[in-house]
């Protein structure tokens, strides 16, 4: 399996759809699916009826998956979207943005 590029936590950007340009903190990774998903962003809305357990019904939102490819890392320099690299430093393996050469972890 190759490494995750995306990981939870990581501040993204989103790249096409309805919240294009907008940002946001990953909440789950889905490697399987190729899915994430973004706090705050791909909001959908749920009609409920009335139940016993939600007497009021109402409309829920919710955050839901979308796809990796349509979300970059954003740079910790400028918040812009970057592409991620790997590199080695002292040994362990680190992931790198390409547009600033900062280090996101470790």
């Amino acid at each position: 399996m190759a490494a995750a590029k995306i990981k939870k936590g990581d501040k993204v950007v989103v790249l096409s759809g309805k919240d294009k340009g907008r940002t946001g903190t990953v909440q789950t990774v889905m490697p399987k699916d190729g899915k994430v998903v973004v706090e705050g962003i791909n909001v959908a809305a749920r009609h409920r009826k009335p139940s016993q357990a939600n007497p009021q019904g109402g409309i829920d939102r919710r955050e839901a998956p979308m796809h990796i490819a349509k979300v970059a890392l954003a740079d910790p320099k400028d918040g812009k979207p970057t592409r991620v690299r790997f590199e080695t430093k002292d040994g362990k393996k680190v992931r790198v943005a390409v547009k600033s050469g900062e280090t996101i972890d470790g």
